[in-house]
């Protein structure tokens, strides 16, 4: 039983008959060169498709090995449509005594979670408010006006020119934020939608690259926290991160940088230079690279508008100084906002949890308020976004009841703090991992 598989999966043809698999030989399908999923018991081969997966394929080569029902659910608006796609890959289902979850998984645990998102549905709150996100969209627009009538009427002098940075600054961020709802599909009811109104918020609001933003964002949220699948942690020997990774480093007597002082230095680098520095790059090499031609003439929209905004009343290096202080200015909030969530959480190797599990492990909340909710793009309700990426960020604070009382019943821990000591809390995880690899480095 369970042997073969060539059947259906990539050849484009439906199995000549339904087989079954156990999960001991599922898991050893979790190669970069043969990755076999399980969605709601049904077992599909995706090796030679996930080249072509919309979301890139590393996301869904993450869940290789495993039952990726919840995940699918988690990143689909429309699962039926979704299913076409996935008819041909079916190669068999799971046996009939499997367990429905993979790794002693608590079941009851997972089947309480898909009801609480059967109940979010009946209440609607995937459903997004066009008043809503027509309303950011027009703050956001009304800021980039507001900039240009400020120097057209009041000139270019040092005091007008910062306060126009941090317009053009709290401009970036906000869209940053737009961005990532229609990214994450949660404003239109159709894919298409979202997809093409993401391209111009990103590309033509913000200079930078829609695919690049989902191949990347979308692992981080399929395996948060998770060394060597989510980039978010893939500190490029910079950082060391977590309980487990500055051990490692310091018993191999791994010296890139002086690790011990990473809480000092991190103000030196980390939000100074991601935005204008290492992601600018990024963007820029992959649009070329993997030639995302499309997002490159969104991203040249944008540098256009700016230019001929901007160069009429400071020329073009006076406009190139402008754009990279505000990027500089837009790095730090954003890397405040989007690390409190995370790095002060668990940073671990594979544990192969459930959803809810795995993804209140590696996020925790801040405090509700208005301010909370529009500085950080509602991503203070980080649990909750993590959860149900493609809820409607409005309706986060409707879930959220339920989200706590499902993990009460569990023992799953719910964090939940003030913005402040957020921020405080990802400099005393530095120092917590710094203290960490350099009691091994001399000692183990």
């Amino acid at each position: 039983m369970g042997k073969g598989g060539e059947q259906g999966g990539d050849s484009g043809e439906p199995a000549a008959q339904i087989r079954f698999y156990t999960w001991e030989e599922i898991q050893k399908h979790n190669l970069r060169t043969d990755k076999w999923l399980v969605i709601e018991r049904k077992v599909y081969n995706v090796t030679k498709w996930a080249k072509r997966h919309p979301g890139g394929q590393r996301v869904i080569s993450h869940c290789a090995g495993e039952d990726a029902t919840d995940a699918f659910q988690a990143f689909h608006i429309n699962p039926t449509l979704v299913q076409k796609f996935l008819k041909p890959l079916l190669i068999g289902e799971l046996a009939p005594g499997e367990p429905s979850q993979d790794r002693d998984k608590n079941s009851q645990l997972v089947e309480d979670f898909r009801t609480l998102r059967k109940t979010a549905e009946d209440m609607n709150l995937f459903q997004a408010s066009p008043l809503f996100f027509s309303c950011y969209l027009g703050h956001i627009i009304v800021m980039e006006v507001l900039a240009w009538l400020m120097i057209s009427y009041f000139g270019t002098s040092w005091i007008t020119t910062l306060i126009l940075a941090c317009i053009l600054t709290t401009s970036q961020a906000q869209a940053g934020w737009l961005q990532h709802d229609f990214g994450h599909l949660s404003v239109f009811k159709k894919s298409s939608w979202n997809h093409i109104v993401h391209k111009f918020v990103i590309g033509h609001l913000k200079g930078a690259s829609a695919n690049w933003w989902n191949h990347r964002h979308f692992q981080h949220h399929a395996k948060p926290n998770i060394f060597q699948k989510d980039p978010d942690v893939n500190m490029l020997h910079i950082f060391v991160l977590g309980d487990t990774q500055p051990v490692e480093y310091g018993k191999k007597k791994l010296k890139y940088l002086p690790y011990n002082h990473q809480h000092e230095y991190f103000f030196l680098i980390f939000p100074p230079l991601l935005i204008p520095v290492y992601f600018q790059i990024q963007i820029i090499s992959t649009m070329i690279k993997r030639r995302f031609w499309a997002d490159l003439a969104w991203a040249i929209s944008y540098y256009l508008r700016y230019f001929i905004t901007y160069i009429p009343f400071y020329g073009v290096l006076g406009s190139l100084c402008l754009l990279t202080f505000v990027r500089f200015l837009e790095s730090h909030w954003f890397v405040w906002v989007t690390q409190m969530n995370h790095i002060p959480m668990e940073i671990d190797s594979e544990k192969h949890r459930d959803w809810l599990s795995s993804q209140m492990a590696a996020t925790c909340n801040i405090e509700q308020s208005f301010f909370n909710d529009w500085f950080t793009g509602h991503l203070n309700f980080q649990i909750e976004h993590h959860l149900f990426p493609t809820m409607p960020r409005h309706n986060f604070w409707k879930v959220k009841p339920l989200v706590k009382s499902l993990c009460a019943k569990y023992g799953v821990h719910y964090e939940e703090k003030p913005l402040g000591k957020a921020f405080v809390d990802i400099v005393g995880s530095l120092k917590k991992s710094g203290d960490l690899w350099l009691d091994a480095y001399l000692h183990k």
